[in-house]
């Protein structure tokens, strides 16, 4: 889905919209989002008729939806938005504690961009909302990226590079796990994250490397997160994939603004959970 701010000039002040019914949450979200991003306007709603009056009133760049809201889903809210002219590009993020299950089950819908799981924190939450409106321009990092296509795996490598990550590229899962096992000897993860495609040569897939790092490695999703590239649109597989401990995914073909954003976002999580000693 693209996830570009739509029409608004580059320069203006993001407008941020937070629907969620309880106002504890909707004022946690805008102390934190105003802390972080001083010059965003932050706008809280508690309903999603008051959301459709203020999205009929004027367009946002970012806005946030509860699954559950006192007068609907809030995947009804995102239907809702995407049907309106002016806001169809803009990101959308279901922010929830119970959003594992239905992503797992892949029952977030095609109209949301995103999703964030609450139990990460309203700091996590803010890191998360600046990669969309405000894109780094550098960043740090080592991505273990595992694709076999001489052609995308330039021009990935090219995208990561230009942001200042290093990238250790291999071409099979087998050649993953010997740099990984190598590293460990040696008492060192070996990446900040893992950018994998699933269908590789090979004996092992994607998804075996997935099962290794979490069983084998015994690598937590903050000690190692790993980005899955995928071009299967079976929500049964793409359910399978997040069960078996990917953080996230992309499907395939890959939009470069959208990898990034959730690339980067990965790194500040697993950091944020290093500083707070949770890297399960």
């Amino acid at each position: 889905m693209n996830a570009s701010i739509g029409s608004r000039s580059v320069g203006t002040a993001p407008r941020v919209l937070v629907v969620d019914g309880s106002r504890v949450v909707r004022q946690l979200i805008q102390r934190v989002l105003q802390g972080e991003l001083p010059e965003a306007e932050v706008i809280g709603c508690g309903s999603g008729a008051e959301a459709h009056r203020l999205l009929d009133g004027g367009v946002f760049d970012f806005i946030t939806i509860a699954l559950r809201l006192p007068d609907m889903d809030g995947l009804e809210l995102a239907r809702y938005v995407r049907e309106s002219a002016p806001q169809i590009y803009v990101p959308i993020v279901v922010v929830s504690g119970d959003v594992d299950d239905r992503l797992h089950r892949r029952a977030l819908g095609e109209h949301v961009t995103d999703y964030f799981d609450k139990s990460l924190g309203f700091q996590a939450l803010a890191e998360f909302i600046r990669g969309y409106v405000r894109p780094e321009s550098a960043a740090e990092g080592t991505v273990l990226y595992v694709e076999d296509s001489r052609v995308v795996a330039l021009a990935t490598r090219r995208m990561l590079e230009k942001i200042g990550l290093t990238v250790r590229h291999v071409v099979s899962v087998e050649d993953a796990l010997a740099l990984l096992e190598t590293e460990r000897v040696q008492g060192r993860v070996g990446a900040d994250v893992v950018l994998t495609d699933v269908s590789l040569k090979g004996e092992l897939t994607g998804g075996d490397l997935l099962e290794r790092i979490r069983g084998e490695f015994a690598y937590g999703k903050g000690r190692l997160p790993v980005l899955v590239m995928t071009g299967d649109e079976n929500p049964a597989n793409q359910a399978a994939l997040l069960r078996a401990g990917a953080n996230d995914l992309v499907e395939k073909p890959v939009e470069e603004k959208l990898l990034i954003t959730k690339l980067l976002f990965q790194l500040r999580v697993a950091r944020h959970l290093r500083e707070r000693g949770a890297t399960a």
